[in-house]
């Protein structure tokens, strides 16, 4: 099809929207660890996970077999407020970097909660409502997923309790007062509300918290309230399952022009964004239809695919949680305060590791320095400020690019730009002042978190 007729954003009728969510595990010929209970070391079962997540949650959790499941109509009827989300062409950019390779993004931004953490929120307190709880308890990092989940739970009228990584919490605050907003209560983590967070204060004096720790302390409220479950923005299975509205999204909308992508590209932090983009992808290249290059992009600060360890560890830094098997750096690591803050967590999702594992997919770490200048220039040249997070992504999409403008191949590059980053300006000041530093950390540091992974007898 002629280049001049592909539109720079390409949209999909409401009636092309996906009614079924696509589960890649059950493509997938090695399939994810199970979760194990840390007291017996034995599979979870659904009656256990049942004390901590919806009825319904657990199911798909579980789910290695269905490659379908039906979205519930109320959830369609919500997603239509927003979705189908645009698949831009960025005809501009590829212009200012002199690459003959087309570079088209898939923008989750064109909704209040500034990014794609609402397509699993709004599914999370459906479930929630329909089995009756009262409310729910949750962590976050950046604030993506919070303000995603409070929304998503005065849509449904349930009660709303939001952990915020410390630094996160100090740093954006209008994330914070935007949940509140919605009604969610927000406690920075680690606190003394819990007793997890005040036995982790006690050990790490001063912390500015983790995903881990906030993790902890929300899984504990849940659990010690009637009435109440804890839902999670990332990692799990059910999570990249409703993300798959992304993937899916992008494959009709690219085939609705012909378009066959090369690179598919996405940031990686637990997994949700980078698991719901390449799903339906990574589907055609198991089942030995197509095939195309993956790749995840992590911050330096916290590699926890390019130098971590694929074992058993806990999902949490209080160790109440179900171990995962996943690429991971230990719970007990907490990362340096950078700007990613929705990439800031240890592990990866355990579907996303053993695709890693079994060689489907590459993943690379890049500096939040070099990052932001690709964020500044992505702003400048396209007109969207994207979050630190997808920025990630950005960087490494240039960088593929520009590769292309030294070799002369034309290949097609897709990658996803999460959301924007509005509430993210103290991270922009700082590089904008200069004051913005890069933190790698050492062999000895990393090993730290690894001495602390349970040992497996």
């Amino acid at each position: 099809m002629s280049e001049k007729k592909i539109p720079y954003k390409i949209y999909l009728e409401e009636n092309e929207m996906p009614t079924q969510w696509y589960n890649v595990r059950a493509d997938m010929k090695n399939k994810p660890a199970p979760l194990l209970n840390p007291a017996t070391l034995k599979p979870m079962t659904a009656e256990e996970l049942g004390h901590v997540f919806c009825d319904e949650l657990v199911k798909q959790e579980l789910d290695d077999t269905n490659p379908y499941i039906d979205i519930p109509q109320e959830i369609r009827d919500f997603y239509r407020m927003y979705r189908p989300s645009p698949l831009v062409r960025a005809y501009c950019l590829e212009k200012k970097l002199g690459t003959p390779a087309k570079i088209y993004y898939k923008f989750e931004g064109n909704n209040t909660s500034g990014s794609h953490k609402l397509n699993s929120a709004i599914a999370q307190a459906y479930y929630a409502k329909k089995q009756g709880l009262k409310g729910v308890t949750t962590e976050t990092g950046a604030g993506q997923w919070g303000t995603a989940l409070s929304m998503a739970c005065a849509y449904f009228d349930l009660d709303c309790k939001v952990y915020m990584v410390k630094v996160s919490y100090e740093q954006k605050p209008f994330r914070r007062e935007v949940m509140r907003t919605y009604g969610a209560s927000v406690t920075p983590s680690p606190s003394e509300t819990t007793e997890v967070g005040r036995k982790i204060l006690a050990e790490h004096p001063g912390t500015t918290g983790s995903l881990g720790c906030a993790i902890s302390e929300a899984v504990e409220a849940a659990t010690t309230r009637e009435g109440y479950r804890y839902v999670l923005g990332s990692v799990l299975n059910q999570v990249l399952l409703h993300q798959s509205v992304i993937g899916l999204e992008t494959k009709a909308a690219l085939e609705k022009y012909d378009i066959t992508p090369d690179i598919i590209i996405g940031c990686a932090g637990g997994g949700s964004n980078l698991g719901g983009l390449i799903s339906p992808f990574m589907g055609e290249k198991l089942r030995g239809e197509k095939d195309y290059q993956f790749i995840a992009v992590e911050p330096a600060s916290c590699p926890s695919l390019t130098r971590g360890r694929y074992a058993y560890d806990f999902c949490d830094t209080g160790r109440v949680c179900p171990l995962a098997k996943m690429y991971t750096l230990g719970s007990g690591f907490i990362p340096s305060a950078n700007h990613a803050g929705g990439l800031r967590y240890h592990g990866m999702s355990s579907t996303l590791s053993q695709l890693y594992d079994d060689g489907l997919m590459e993943a690379r770490s890049v500096e939040q320095t070099s990052v932001f200048e690709a964020a500044e220039q992505f702003a400048r040249i396209e007109g969207i400020l994207p979050a630190p997070e997808s920025s990630h992504a950005i960087r490494v999409a240039i960088d593929e690019a520009l590769k292309c403008k030294e070799t002369g191949e034309e290949k097609t590059i897709v990658f996803g730009l999460t959301g924007t980053g509005y509430f993210d300006m103290v991270a922009y000041e700082k590089f904008n002042n200069g004051e913005m530093t890069d933190y790698i950390p050492t062999d000895e540091e990393l090993a730290v978190g690894f001495a602390g992974l349970p040992k497996m007898e």
